[in-house]
């Protein structure tokens, strides 16, 4: 099933479970996959890698807006957006440990032959490209400045 088709089936759940907060995040979900296939001109399904992307970027909004709402002191605020990036999450490929990233990394950088921090912006690239979808890119990032170092 397609993730347009699971997200609506998911977003009549929610509608008839009267879950709000799924709901909202089910709907940004919609729109930011709706928006992509509007960005392009055409109405072609967005690949899969596509779809990740967009729903890691979803889930980085949630958490970065929960974070700046607790250093406020605004927990009321943060709240929520955490109930929603959980929901959102639902839909990633399941996300690797920091030990699997860490075997990964090294393997890009034994195949690159990185040799210091210069090569950082090389490394992290084949190691986002391999990893798309499974691994948060701050925690590739500090994995890979870990090894480079």
């Amino acid at each position: 099933m397609s993730l347009s088709a699971d997200i609506m089936v998911k977003m009549k759940e929610a509608m008839k479970a009267k879950d709000q907060v799924a709901l909202t995040s089910l709907r940004a979900i919609k729109a930011a996959i709706l928006l992509a296939q509007t960005e392009t001109g055409s109405k072609e399904e967005l690949t899969e890698d596509q779809e990740n992307k967009i729903i890691q970027k979803l889930v980085k909004q949630r958490k970065d807006s929960a974070a700046i709402f607790t250093e406020q002191g605004r927990e009321d605020l943060a709240a929520p957006e955490l109930e929603q990036a959980a929901v959102i999450e639902q839909f990633l490929p399941e996300q690797l440990t920091e030990e699997e990233i860490e075997k990964v990394v090294r393997g890009v950088i034994e195949e690159i032959g990185a040799e210091g921090m210069k090569d950082m912006g090389r490394v992290m690239g084949a190691a986002n490209k391999q990893m798309a979808g499974q691994a948060d890119g701050k925690t590739i990032s500090v994995i890979v400045k870990k090894l480079l170092s």
